[in-house]
């Protein structure tokens, strides 16, 4: 691979002869780095390989197929394929479904419920807040209810007698399916044979979490599900130790969202425009950069911008606040009330990026729209769209410069996550793809995957055949090596898997 020798890599870091002897000396860092991460997915991978679990023997579908009022498309049919597939082969499944907003991941993921339930498996899906994992509940209940599959929500704002009777009936076995939150994390939550744990919107959930549920199994199968579209080589990157099944198609009914790029001049026109869906019975969003009042960035902020609205620009209609700061309870108290149509616009910062499912609200404007990536504006965009109407999404910024610009108005051309996050990562690296906090890569020291995947390639295969030969071996060399596998991924603990 023309890499440097470690020790004289070492040395040239520190006293180069000259550029080119630098250049190598990091190349030769790099490519360690690398190798040493590809060989922790490698050993993931191998260590799944070598569990065993009860092969699945029925997989007679048609109960649940007839049962919905719709034709699965031909991506959502694929990933039922491939999970029913992984329920053969005696092995504990390791997959993420991943698929644009809308694209319908809740039937696939209730699919394989149904399918541990014919074989006597309970499913716990846990969901990253309790207005998320009530609307799971309310769906899975409707469709499973008929067809005689017991469900039950388990939630940390349920009274203590719910919250132990849910429980009684987990233990007992006569819940098949559970859908809640961190609630069934705790050590007081006992299922008789728990066989699918199902982790919805990925990036909210560290390993640390998905693993303690997953203890609470005999090595249950494991079902992620990311409405955050990846670009392929970045999906092999973060999930090199999950199977991947993408679904790359809305189902039919679905109309694209319209989305708009305008200026301050338009304040008048945005402002009749939210006038107009609200008169028409639909609700709309407003998203905000910040949360407070902040001169130096010079941005809308949400809670600002909200009291603006209510007493000068709409006095007339009900505006509510959402943000970060507030307690867990308050957000999830007003985005329940908003859900139910208790007030006509929502006046947000990035929290309500995580699916919340409010049909009735056709309209997104986001403020300063360059202040977000532009996947993040695709999964802000997801929020609307949901119903029957036609719905739209208005960016708004004051910010001319050609490069950004161009960035915004990619996401006024196409409504294809997939193609946008290709976008978001040639502009933005994969460092800032998500945001470091949710990244689930590791803290590289000297590598950068959007500069470096020519060495990242490289350091792959090494590290493939060296796992071939020496993988199994117990020498000085494997056990550094493990050493600093466990120490790479310490320090991403909580993101990857």
């Amino acid at each position: 691979y023309g890499i440097l020798p470690a020790e004289e890599a070492y040395r040239a870091i520190h006293q180069p002869r000259d550029m080119e002897q630098a250049a190598q000396a990091k190349k030769r860092l790099i490519f360690e780095e690398f190798f040493v991460f590809s060989a922790g997915l490698s050993l993931m991978r191998a260590a799944r390989a070598e569990k065993k679990c009860e092969p699945y023997t029925n997989f007679n579908m048609k109960p649940f197929y007839g049962s919905l009022p719709f034709t699965l498309t031909g991506a959502q049919s694929r990933a039922v394929a491939e999970i029913l597939s992984d329920f053969r082969t005696g092995r504990p499944m390791n997959r993420l479904v991943q698929g644009d907003v809308g694209s319908g991941k809740t039937m696939v993921a209730a699919a394989a419920a149904y399918c541990a339930a014919g074989n006597g498996a309970q499913t716990a899906l846990m969901a990253p807040t309790e207005i998320l994992a009530e609307q799971h509940y309310a769906s899975l209940s409707k469709l499973f209810t008929p067809l005689g599959i017991a469900v039950d929500l388990l939630t940390g704002s349920m009274t203590l007698k719910q919250k132990r009777e849910v429980r009684e009936r987990l233990a007992s076995g006569q819940t098949q399916v559970v859908v809640g939150t961190h609630a069934l994390l705790t050590d007081a939550t006992h299922f008789l044979n728990l066989g699918l744990v199902i982790a919805d919107e990925q990036h909210r959930f560290g390993v640390a979490q998905r693993s303690k549920l997953s203890e609470k199994g005999e090595d249950p199968h494991l079902l992620v599900m990311s409405a955050t579209p990846i670009p392929r080589t970045l999906a092999l990157l973060m999930y090199g130790d999950l199977d991947v099944s993408v679904l790359d198609e809305l189902p039919p009914g679905r109309e694209p969202v319209g989305t708009f790029l305008v200026g301050e001049s338009y304040r008048a026109r945005i402002n009749a425009f939210i006038r107009k869906q609200v008169a028409e019975g639909h609700q709309c969003f407003v998203v905000c950069p910040a949360v407070e009042e902040n001169q130096e960035l010079g941005v809308k902020a949400a809670s600002a911008w909200a009291e603006t609205l209510q007493k000068t620009v709409f006095p007339d209609l009900r505006i509510a606040l959402l943000h970060g700061q507030m307690k867990g309870a308050e957000k999830e108290a007003a985005m329940a009330a908003f859900a139910r149509g208790q007030a006509d616009v929502m006046v947000a910062t990035t929290v309500i990026e995580v699916g919340v499912d409010v049909p009735n609200a056709t309209l997104m404007v986001i403020e300063d729209a360059d202040r977000f990536g532009l996947s993040q504006l695709h999964q802000l965009r997801g929020r609307v769209g949901r119903g029957k109407a036609k719905s739209y999404c208005i960016l708004t910024s004051h910010n001319r410069n050609p490069e950004t610009l161009q960035r915004l108005k990619a996401l006024c051309k196409t409504n294809d996550g997939f193609r946008i996050a290709e976008e978001d990562l040639k502009l933005r690296g994969p460092g800032d793809f998500f945001g470091s906090r949710q990244s689930g890569l590791p803290a590289f020291r000297v590598g950068d995957l959007s500069c470096d995947l020519t060495t990242l390639k490289q350091a792959q295969t090494a590290s493939a055949q060296w796992i071939d030969a020496y993988g199994t071996e117990d020498t000085p060399e494997t056990r550094a090596l493990r050493a600093r596998i466990g120490e790479l991924f310490a320090r991403a603990e909580g993101t990857m898997n």
